[in-house]
């Protein structure tokens, strides 16, 4: 995978600094069963409130299961269509919206199904893959289309896959996938002892 520049004012975990939500994926190299196992075994141990594990990930495999890929890909906005159509692996994550020990509506689901996707993602930076979360696609499409239960929110897309070698990089694509990785200065979102006193 393609190491990208980033200015991080503390070390960095290689699997957090080597993340990166790129768009170039190799559509000749798909992702193996045993691979997408470990991904959702990741996935499966993040924390959740009550224990109750809310989410519920689709995974759409080109090589598996090219009509449930196809569903998941018309389901897209067309701006990543245009780059998905490479990608071998698109997932929907969703979360439960009621808690199921007692039936009450679960505020703390969307939460949980972010760390539990997270998890999803570092796990699949081991294994030298790359991911793109997306919130462009039609909530709507992917409930009809995969008969989603009222009870369950769709969240996000995510398309996971191997990244194109640097030399094997489309010229419309070499200016964002080279470009250094950026974020806010840290003092701006991170707070030390009181509101809007910035940790750094």
């Amino acid at each position: 995978m393609i190491k990208k520049t980033i200015d991080a004012s503390a070390p960095l975990h290689p699997l957090i600094s080597d993340r990166y939500s790129g768009v170039s994926f190799d559509a000749e190299k798909p992702v193996s069963l045993a691979t997408l196992l470990a991904l959702a075994e990741a996935a499966r141990w993040a924390p959740s409130c009550f224990g109750d594990e809310p989410w519920r990930f689709l995974i759409c495999s080109k090589q598996h299961d090219a009509s449930s890929w196809q569903k998941a890909y018309d389901s897209l906005m067309p701006g990543n269509q245009t780059w998905c159509q490479h990608v071998p692996v698109l997932v929907l994550i969703c979360t439960d919206t009621l808690f199921k020990h007692n039936g009450t509506p679960n505020p703390f689901g969307p939460y949980d199904t972010g760390a539990a996707a997270m998890s999803f993602c570092l796990q699949a930076t081991a294994a030298g893959l790359m991911t793109h979360q997306m919130g462009g696609y039609s909530a709507d499409k992917v409930r009809e289309l995969f008969s989603i239960p009222e009870q369950f929110k769709p969240l996000a897309m995510m398309a996971v896959g191997y990244q194109l070698p640097e030399d094997k990089l489309p010229e419309q694509l070499k200016g964002r996938e080279l470009a250094p990785r950026k974020r806010k200065p840290l003092s701006e979102q991170f707070y030390l002892g009181s509101w809007d006193k910035g940790i750094q």
